[in-house]
């Protein structure tokens, strides 16, 4: 088996998730934790000389979130200190890293083909872009302690941030995406490896006896 060729997309790291006071402060895991680990996947990517891809969300300006031009839009300072010059830089406008961005033609040419996925939200342009990357062919690492969701309430119910975000592990490691913790991460990156993916037939089965246990 060949050793994966990842990108490292750093998903929408941006002051408007650091922001105790506005709606989208990320809850779980502590974000103070979760930007520690990213800050760690940018060393090991560097050491590993993988490509570096900087993605930041943006509406327009006076937008009650990611408003062209404001603050909470820019990227989180300690991000940008870390990343090296040439890291990719990517904006978009929708949840998925894919639409509308031009990034998978970038990804082809240097012959990407695994995507290692940390940064915001879970719930949200993880997930997308994770679901989105089964058609363009591409695998997906999802680190857990990485990455962080909000507390979410509507009509439908309500879930904690823990809640949605374990649940939403789960749910990516079962088809979409290898979840593993940052630290596992960077010895694969070490060995050359993948990290260990479960299937949904796999997960359908043990989920049946886990049921069954309780």
């Amino acid at each position: 088996m060949t050793a994966p060729r990842r990108a490292l997309i750093l998903i929408d790291v941006q002051n408007e998730y650091f922001d105790a006071e506005g709606p989208l402060a990320i809850q779980y895991p502590p974000r103070a934790d979760s930007l520690a680990r990213i800050l760690e996947t940018i060393a090991t990517a560097r050491d590993a000389d993988l490509p570096v891809v900087v993605v930041s969300h943006e509406y327009p300006a006076g937008a009650p979130v990611f408003a062209a031009g404001s603050s909470n839009q820019q990227v989180h300072p300690e991000v940008t200190a870390a990343v090296a010059p040439g890291a990719k830089q990517v904006t978009k406008a929708y949840a998925s890293v894919f639409a509308g961005t031009g990034l998978l033609d970038w990804l082809r040419d240097r012959a990407v083909d695994t995507l290692t996925l940390v940064g915001y939200m879970t719930n949200n342009c993880v997930l997308a872009t994770a679901a989105d990357a089964e058609q363009h062919g591409l695998a997906v690492e999802v680190l857990s302690d990485a990455t962080g969701a909000i507390n979410l309430a509507n009509e439908a119910g309500s879930a904690s941030a823990q809640q949605v975000h374990e649940t939403l592990m789960v749910l990516l490691h079962s088809n979409f995406a290898a979840v593993g913790t940052t630290a596992a991460w960077r010895a694969a990156v070490a060995g050359g490896t993948a990290l260990p993916k479960s299937d949904l037939g796999t997960s359908a089965v043990q989920g049946r006896a886990a049921v069954a246990t309780v």
